[in-house]
C-alpha cells in the first residue's frame, strides 16, 4: 500500500518527546527517519530499558519506523558527517538550544544558506527568538509557561500538570504539520526550503480557548475551576454508586432537556433557576448537586446505558486498563497490536489520522542503538567497513 511520504528523508537529530516524535509521526506516513543517536546511551527516551542503551517500551512505541545511527556530536568530526548526510535529507528535525545550535553549526542561518531546499523544523523550548530564547523547557515547564498549568485544578489547591506529557505530544502533531505544509509549499507551489520555528509552549498557549481576548477586552483572568467549564454548564465529572466517575455534558438547552428527563426532573429547564444559560451559570452548583444526587444513586453501567439512550453525550473515566479492554478502541482500530522481538506480544497507539486512501502504518518498531550505521554511513555516505570501524574506535559513532 503507498504511504503519502514516501520517498522524503528526515534526519532526527533531537531527543526527549515533542521533537522526536514529530519525526516520527512523519514517519508512521512513510518518511525514511534516520534517528542520530548518541553512542553511549541513545537517546532520553531509552531510559527505562533494561540495560543502557536498550529498547525501553516508550522506545518501541515512539521511536517506530526509524533507522538508528550513533554520532556524538559533541565531536567535530561527528558533525562533519551530519553535514555530509544533509544534502540527501528532505527535513532536518532538531531541538538543541540556540546556543547549541549555533555552536554546532545547526543554526538557521548555517542551515539556510548550506541547504536552500531543506526543511527544517526547530523544537525549542521559547522558540528562536525573543528574549528567553536561549532558556531550556521541557513539557511541565512549557506547560506552566503556556498557562495550561495555572487554570488546572480545583480553586482551592494548588495548580497541577496534566498526567500525561500533553504539550510535547500536541508541539509534535504541530511540528509534523509544519513540515508536511513546508513540504507541499515546496515540491508543488514552487516554494524552497524553509525554516519551522516552533516553540514548545506555544501548542499549550493556543489551546486556551479565549482567555488572552477575553483578558484583553475585560481584564478578567481565567482562573481554576475544576472539573466544569465557565463557559458550558452543564459539564463534569460525576461520582457513580459503584464507585466509577463519569464524564456528562449537557450545555445545550435541547442536552438538558433531555437529561432532565432521563434524572426524573422533566420540567428542570423550565424553572427560573435553570431556564436560560446566565441562569444556569449562576446557578450551576445547585445544577450539579441535582445531576450528583442521581448519578451518586446509579451505577456506572445503567447511567452510560440511560445517557447514551437519550443522546446525551458521556463517557467513564477511563483508565490505560479500560482503554485495553473496550470494543470501540479495538475496532475502530485506534489501538494496534505489535509483535516485538525483545517483548514478545504488545499494544501500541495506531497512528493519526486515519486516512482512506493512505492510511499510515507501523512498519518497525524502536530500532536497537546504532543498528543502522553500516547501511546509512556506509550506502549513504559511501564509508567502507574499516572506516567505520575506525569512526566507531575513535569514539565519534
Amino acid at each position: 500500500m503507498r504511504l503519502p511520504l514516501e520517498g522524503i528523508r528526515v534526519l532526527d537529530l533531537s531527543s526527549i518527546i515533542a521533537a522526536p516524535v514529530a519525526a516520527t509521526t512523519l514517519g508512521d506516513f512513510g518518511a525514511e527517519v534516520i534517528k542520530v543517536e548518541d553512542p553511549a546511551e541513545g537517546d532520553f527516551m531509552r531510559r527505562s530499558a533494561p540495560t543502557p542503551g536498550g529498547r525501553s517500551l516508550q522506545w518501541v512505541q515512539d521511536a517506530r519506523n526509524k533507522t538508528s545511527i550513533t554520532l556524538d556530536l559533541r565531536k567535530e568530526e561527528a558533525r562533519a558527517i551530519v553535514h555530509r548526510l544533509l544534502p540527501h535529507f528532505d527535513v532536518l528535525v532538531t531541538n538543541f538550544r540556540p546556543p547549541t545550535l549555533r555552536k554546532w553549526g545547526f543554526d538557521p542561518d548555517t542551515v539556510r544558506s548550506r541547504y536552500p531546499s531543506l526543511i527544517a523544523l526547530y523544537v525549542t523550548g521559547y522558540g528562536l527568538t525573543g528574549p528567553y530564547a536561549d532558556r531550556g523547557a521541557f513539557d511541565r515547564v512549557a506547560s506552566a509557561f503556556s498557562g495550561l498549568t495555572y487554570v488546572s485544578g480545583d480553586s482551592d489547591r494548588p495548580p497541577v500538570r496534566t498526567g500525561y506529557a500533553v504539550i510535547d505530544y500536541m508541539g509534535a502533531y504541530a511540528g509534523a504539520f509544519g513540515v508536511v505544509a513546508a513540504l507541499y509549499d515546496r515540491d508543488h507551489r514552487g516554494g524552497s526550503g524553509q525554516i519551522i520555528d516552533l516553540a514548545l509552549y506555544e501548542p499549550g498557549f493556543r489551546a486556551s480557548e479565549d482567555a488572552m481576548l477575553v483578558y484583553s477586552a475585560t481584564g478578567k483572568v481565567r482562573e481554576r475551576v475544576g472539573n466544569v467549564n465557565p463557559k458550558v454548564v452543564p459539564a463534569a465529572d460525576y461520582d457513580t454508586a459503584d464507585g466509577r466517575r463519569v464524564s456528562i455534558h449537557a450545555g445545550t438547552d435541547t442536552l438538558l432537556r433531555r437529561l432532565a428527563r432521563v434524572i426524573g426532573r422533566p420540567g428542570l429547564v423550565d424553572e427560573p433557576e435553570f431556564a436560560d444559560f446566565a441562569s444556569r451559570v449562576a446557578n450551576q452548583e445547585r445544577l450539579y448537586a441535582i445531576i450528583a444526587e442521581w448519578v451518586g444513586k446509579t451505577t456506572l453501567a445503567d447511567t452510560m446505558t440511560a445517557l447514551v439512550a437519550a443522546d446525551i453525550p458521556a463517557s467513564p473515566l477511563m483508565s490505560v486498563a479500560d482503554i485495553a479492554a473496550d470494543p470501540h478502541f479495538r475496532e475502530r482500530g485506534t489501538l494496534i497490536d505489535v509483535e516485538d522481538e525483545e517483548y514478545g506480544h504488545l499494544t501500541m497507539a495506531a497512528p493519526i489520522p486515519r486516512m482512506s486512501e493512505t492510511p499510515g502504518k507501523v512498519r518497525s518498531l524502536g530500532p536497537a542503538l546504532g543498528s543502522g550505521n553500516q547501511a546509512i554511513l556506509g550506502g549513504m555516505l559511501g564509508m567502507d567497513k574499516a572506516e567505520i570501524e575506525a569512526l566507531r574506535k575513535a569514539g565519534i559513532i
